[in-house]
Parts: structure tokens; sequence; C-alpha cells
């Protein structure tokens, strides 16, 4: 499974970004997608997940009521919207997959996106 992020930038705070991480094959049906995001000098984090075939998501703290996890069948695709950005969401954004949507366990990650919110 090849995972290809997109879509980060620069953007001023209170701005908004969307991400996209489009998967290459698979049985999407059974997974499980998330978003991570590290920061320099930071350990990696979760940020949100949502499960392929039922659509329901799971959000970190930090992120919930700005970010917004969604999925398209058609594409393959999985996106972040980022709203109401601040600079502490200043990072490296990594999508990945858990083919058995194991949240404790994702099997492939993407290449990464950086994200840059200025103040």
């Amino acid at each position: 499974v090849q995972l290809q992020a997109s879509g980060g930038g620069l953007v001023q705070a209170g701005g908004s970004l969307r991400l996209s991480c489009a998967a290459s094959e698979g049985t999407f049906s059974r997974w499980l997608m998330g978003w991570f995001r590290q920061a320099p000098g930071k350990e990696r984090e979760f940020v949100a997940a949502i499960r392929w075939y039922e659509g329901t998501t799971n959000y970190a703290d930090s992120v919930k009521d700005r970010f917004a996890i969604s999925r398209d069948n058609a594409k393959n695709t999985v996106y972040l919207q980022m709203n109401s950005l601040k600079p502490e969401d200043t990072a490296v954004y990594y999508c990945a997959v858990s083919l058995r949507a194991d949240p404790a366990k994702f099997d492939f990650w993407g290449q990464g996106t950086q994200v840059t919110v200025s103040s």
C-alpha cells in the first residue's frame, strides 16, 4: 500500500488548509485511516482517524471542532480539513493506514507534508 500525502503549506493564523492522502490499493472498507503530526523537537502525535466503511471519526482534543477528517470512496482518498489554524498546529503531517482497523497499529505511512502557521 502506498500513501501519497499533499496539501501542506504556509498559512496565517486563523486560516485554513486541506490535506489529502491518496491510497494506491487495497480493501479500503476494512481500513482505519489516520492523520498524525510531528512538530520540531516533539514526538509524533495523533490528530484524527476515520473508519473507512462506517465513516466514524475520532479526534485529538487539541483539534476537535477545528479539524474534520473525511474520505472519498471513489478517489480512495482521505482528507483533513483544518480550520482556525494556530501556530501550534505547525508540524509535518503524516497519513497512515491500519489494515485491520487497529488504532494501536498503523501499517503504512505516507511521506509527510509540512504545515506552517504564522502568527
